[in-house]
């Protein structure tokens, strides 16, 4: 039986979905979980992260590999 275990937090909704759609490409099952709390209008959501990304543990090293690889100036990014 695989474990699911959170694997990183993500800053933005931007890189969340940049990771999410990249995984879904690679066809790795994962799933997204927003800080958002409606209580707080999404004012710690903004203060804090956005929030978490979680997968089986199997597919860590993968995820690390794309996340980093998505984050690197190779990928015609600049960073600011």
């Amino acid at each position: 039986m695989k474990m699911t275990v959170k694997i990183l937090t993500l800053r933005t909704e931007a890189e969340a979905l940049l990771l999410s759609g990249l995984l879904d490409q690679a066809a790795i099952p994962h799933y997204l979980k927003s800080f958002h709390d409606s209580a707080y209008d999404g004012m710690w959501q903004t203060q804090t992260a956005w929030g978490t990304l979680w997968a089986d543990e199997i597919n860590r090293q993968a995820i690390l590999d794309i996340y980093n690889n998505m984050s690197t100036p190779e990928t015609g990014f600049e960073e600011t």
